[in-house]
């Protein structure tokens, strides 16, 4: 089903889809504010789209250095050239380890491979820990966000879903009430796991170590408790020293939730004595989209998620209708990379108003890489007839400018005197949710004529 079908279904409930266009615009005001704190942020986001496109430039001599330096450190180092070796390789691990519970952080890599249904099917417990990962988990969603998941989940929806799976008692959505239940559960899961599995924010080059940022300390509770931590990273996660990392930080925080910092940016340099550390790096299609010269910039992203949080379409349709891991603008420039056909109505999905671009902190020009995949996809995928005909109508249109001025006044004409109900048709979807404005004057060529002569 294409976008603007899923979308339709999401927006069956608007009082929700404004709840949700609100709670995101009041992220993104936050973003503002904390931005316009810092001093030289523009300085701050051109340097770090420096340090990513040197990155790419160089990926295989900085991902071969991260790797050496790991294994001095003791850490184990693993490559997976998709999602399916990703899987069977973590699996290896914890077999070899007899682990059966695993305690999981946030990551937007194990949710690309299936990492979580892959273990459940070998019969491992796997518990994710970052309460809004925990709530869609037991929702049986994935998530909707890459920094909220249960973004599209009201107060009332998770206290209902808390009675049912945790037991709790109807408290109308109390959030400290819940917060306290949650942190009762995950707590438990936490003494029992065997291995911590996380994602990776950044690796960096210089000294083989990861950073992974949180702001429930999860990670950490995790990873401090566990026999065995396995990271998981994309290859493009690497930086090249430890000075850069500062860059980084200071526009992830204030990018995604409008904090000055992440609660905990915690660094795993080797394993603790008597315990195990393993680092994934995974491919997965980030060699091709390497290789595509308009679409690599893509592969700067820091999954910050501010560009869903500006974006309208993203705010009034919801995470799911996506049907991608990575929704929103910027998933719908790595999406198609990864399969054309299923994603061919994901780069329509904008109104190309360039409002991601803008909040970028790796500045992505993410609006004129949809616009590249909407001609890429124009051309290899099969369009619908009424859009192929429409498009081929408009091109003689716009080709000829006195049909053009012949068919502008028979609009202003109908737009003038024909009902709103037969405008407003069902062949109009426009109009299903909106009104053109009224129509009072002539077209900017006459008033322009009338006002020379």
């Amino acid at each position: 089903m294409s976008h603007a079908k899923e979308a339709e279904l999401f927006n069956k409930d608007e009082a929700k889809v404004n709840w949700h266009d609100q709670a995101l615009w009041f992220v993104r005001n936050k973003r503002d504010k904390a931005a316009h704190t810092v001093k030289g942020w523009e300085d701050l986001r051109n340097l770090a789209s420096a340090i990513k496109a040197n990155v790419l430039s160089n990926l295989d001599d900085y991902l071969v250095q991260f790797e050496e330096n790991a294994q001095k450190n003791g850490i184990q180092v693993h490559w997976a050239g998709d999602a399916e070796a990703h899987n069977k390789i973590v699996h290896d691990i914890l077999l070899q380890n007899n682990v059966k519970k695993v305690v999981k952080s946030k990551s937007m890599l194990t949710e690309e491979c299936h990492l979580n249904p892959y273990l459940e099917a070998h019969g491992i417990e796997v518990i994710d820990t970052d309460l809004g990962e925990r709530i869609v988990q037991l929702a049986k969603e994935p998530p909707s966000h890459i920094v909220l998941p249960a973004i599209h989940k009201t107060k009332e929806e998770v206290d209902a879903l808390f009675q049912k799976h945790l037991g709790t008692v109807p408290s109308h959505g109390d959030p400290r009430y819940l917060t306290n239940e949650a942190r009762k559960h995950l707590r438990d899961k936490f003494l029992k796991a065997d291995a911590a599995i996380t994602g990776v924010n950044f690796a960096v080059a210089e000294t083989g170590g990861i950073v992974v940022c949180t702001n429930e300390g999860n990670a950490d509770m995790g990873v401090h408790l566990a026999k065995v931590h396995i990271a998981c990273m994309g290859i493009e996660k690497i930086i090249p020293e430890e000075k850069h990392l500062g860059v980084f930080l200071r526009l992830l925080a204030r990018s995604a939730t409008g904090q000055p910092i992440t609660t905990y940016s915690s660094h795993f340099n080797k394993p603790v004595q008597g315990k195990e550390m393993h680092i994934v790096i995974v491919d997965n299609g980030r060699s091709e989209q390497l290789s595509r010269e308009a679409f690599r910039s893509s592969l700067h992203c820091i999954r910050c998620g501010a560009c869903m949080n500006t974006c309208p379409i993203y705010r009034r349709s919801g995470g799911h209708s996506y049907k991608a891991t990575i929704p929103g603008p910027i998933g719908s420039i790595l999406s198609p990379g990864m399969d054309l056909k299923k994603h061919s109505s994901l780069p329509f999905a904008s109104t190309l108003c360039g409002s991601c671009s803008d909040v970028c902190p790796v500045k992505i020009n993410i609006h004129e890489q949809l616009y590249q995949w909407r001609q890429i996809i124009t051309k290899n995928v099969k369009q619908p007839v009424v859009k192929r005909s429409i498009l081929k109508m408009a091109g003689i249109v716009l080709a000829n400018s006195k049909l053009y001025g012949f068919l502008g006044r028979s609009s202003r004409f109908m737009l003038k005197h024909l009902p709103k109900s037969i405008v407003n048709s069902k062949i109009n979807t426009w109009g299903k949710a909106r009104d053109l404005p009224k129509v009072e004057n002539d077209n900017f060529e006459d008033w322009y004529k009338k006002r020379k002569s």
